[in-house]
């Protein structure tokens, strides 16, 4: 089976190519996904036409260009096993599953090896962490250097610093030519990027490969792992040791806090007079879980304050999209008009609208998009402008518009990205109402007889397909009536006893028709807490009252 593999300098990067096509990009969501800035969000897809080959690779118009062996694709080429694919500044190359070499242009300072051992030397942390014994105490410079690793735990200063500071303090009471600080790569156990790394002797003694089976041990089972000297120990005889350059001797131990692993602590040596025992290895993984400590509190202070980051941002959202709904209704003599929206979150999904026409008629809207929270908002915000600016429209006519705006949501977001819509044309001077309901809960007209009304759907929700067509009704509003148009946060907000139904808003309508709109909205949202109780609101709630007094 074929591999494109490649590097961006810090990250290595491998995926299997069985048979079909894989799209190469900076999203998450790409087959292929390489956050590097210079490589497009949809940069470009690979073919796979069988195990073996053929293999071709087609640029999706990236801003910084597909090259494969040096030429830059312009349509789609064929890649052949070793060719040399750049994607932006990210070298790759098509190779096989037997080809283990590394890319040439990067050698880290400690990556994985593919090679698994036997056996090794393990220490559960459990008994790596009980009390140091007093000959490792009572040696120089110990209790003093762990004082100051504690101490640590409550400076303010940025990690990278601390990291550094703390290889410092270990260095002086472990041997060691190099300490490293490994943090595994986004929650991969199959990449390990070098945090810190502190070389005591200025010289570097060459690359260190931890093989997969002892990643493995340290970071899931929380084992630490000590090699006492491994070219002569006969435990190490018949397999690779994790160390491929010149050690002696070398510790390895997970930094965990809470159950939950963020690296791994390293130390080797090349002198001979070194020889790392169990005190050391218990030492170092004192030193491991103090540091852990220190690096759990950096992650619940970034976790916070990209929290406060996120309400903040949500908070101005929501400032935002209250402004863009309209708080003051036009004045329309003979008429009332009210309209009220609870979000259920910081912003929300649901809209509405209401604007005089220049022929004098009264144009008002009330949609509810899909999903909820921030996408749900900018849909509601894309949606309400394109109404907007069909409003002053010569040839406005309802369904038409309905039509314009579902196509230009269907081609301008997700296929999952939809909204059902209400909306309605009044002519004020003899109160017929012309209407599309696109999917939307039917409307209420409660009429000053009694009689309750619904203006059912004529059409699907807005945004679904590419093509569906919408017919127009019409209704009279006399004197005394009272239309209600409301998104399904009404009738489906969720109570101890369910849903609060269509059957309860019915009721209130037909109580309280005679009354002032704003007593008539007072109850609704009234009876709908009453009802909710102490539960969080499941959806947003938006209403639009309109009522003709003359």
């Amino acid at each position: 089976m074929l591999k494109l593999v490649g590097t961006d300098g810090v990250r290595y990067f491998s995926w299997p190519l069985s048979p079909g096509s894989y799209t190469v990009g900076r999203t998450a969501e790409c087959e292929c996904s390489i956050p590097d800035k210079t490589v497009s969000r949809q940069h470009a897809t690979v073919e796979v036409l069988g195990e073996s080959g053929p293999c071709f690779v087609t640029d999706l118009g990236s801003h910084n260009g597909t090259m494969v062996n040096g030429q830059k694709v312009t349509s789609r080429v064929e890649v052949r096993l070793g060719s040399t694919v750049m994607f932006g500044q990210v070298e790759c190359r098509i190779t096989s599953e037997s080809d283990n070499s590394s890319l040439k242009t990067h050698t880290p300072t400690a990556r994985l090896a593919d090679r698994d051992l036997e056996k090794s030397v393990f220490m559960p942390m459990s008994e790596a962490l009980q009390p140091l014994p007093s000959k490792v105490t009572d040696k120089k410079d110990v209790l003093p250097t762990l004082f100051e690793m504690a101490k640590m735990l409550v400076l303010p200063e940025p990690k990278e610093i601390m990291l550094q500071k703390s290889l410092g303090l270990i260095s002086r009471v472990v041997p060691a030519e190099r300490l490293a600080v490994l943090f595994t790569h986004e929650g991969s156990q199959d990449e390990l990027v070098t945090a810190a790394s502190l070389l005591t002797t200025g010289r570097d003694p060459g690359s260190f490969h931890l093989s997969r089976t002892i990643v493995r041990e340290i970071l899931t089972d929380k084992q630490a792992i000590l090699v006492g000297d491994p070219a002569n120990d006969p435990r190490f005889a018949r397999q690779d040791s994790i160390i491929m350059s010149d050690m002696k001797s070398a510790m390895a131990v997970p930094l965990f806090d809470e159950d939950k692993v963020l690296g791994i602590l390293y130390v080797d040596t090349t002198n001979p007079m070194h020889r790392y025992t169990d005190d050391y290895l218990r030492l170092l993984a004192t030193f491991a879980n103090i540091l852990a400590a220190r690096l759990l509190n950096y992650e619940l202070l970034e976790e916070r304050q990209a929290k406060q980051v996120i309400e903040a941002e949500l908070k101005r959202a929501g400032s935002i999209q209250k402004a863009l709904l309209k708080s003051k209704q036009p004045d329309l003599p003979g008429y009332s008009i009210r309209a009220f929206q609870e979000p259920s979150r910081s912003v929300g999904g649901d809209l509405f609208d209401i604007a005089l026409r220049h022929d004098g008629s009264l144009v008002f809207v009330v949609a509810d998009v899909s999903g909820k929270g921030l996408g749900a908002a900018l849909l509601m915000a894309n949606i309400l402008a394109s109404f907007r600016i069909l409003y002053d429209d010569p040839e406005f006519n309802l369904c038409e518009i309905v039509k314009k705006v579902s196509l230009q949501l269907h081609q301008s977001s997700a296929p999952e990205d939809f909204a059902t819509v209400f909306i309605g044309q009044l002519n004020p001077a003899d109160g017929t109402l012309r209407y599309v309901n696109a999917g939307h809960n039917p409307p209420l007209v409660a009429r000053s007889g009694g009689h309750l009304d619904k203006l059912e759907a004529s059409g699907i929700m807005i945004g679904a397909f590419p093509f569906c067509d919408w017919t127009e009704g019409t209704t009279s509003i006399s004197a005394g009536d009272c239309v209600v148009v409301f998104s399904d946060g009404v009738t489906e907000a969720e109570g101890p006893s369910g849903l609060f139904g269509e059957d309860r808003l019915e009721d209130i309508v037909r109580r309280s028709r005679d009354g002032e709109l704003t007593q008539l909205e007072q109850r609704i949202t009234a009876e709908i807490k009453d009802f909710v109780q102490d539960l969080p609101k499941s959806d947003d709630i938006t209403m639009l009252l309109l009522k003709r007094e003359l």
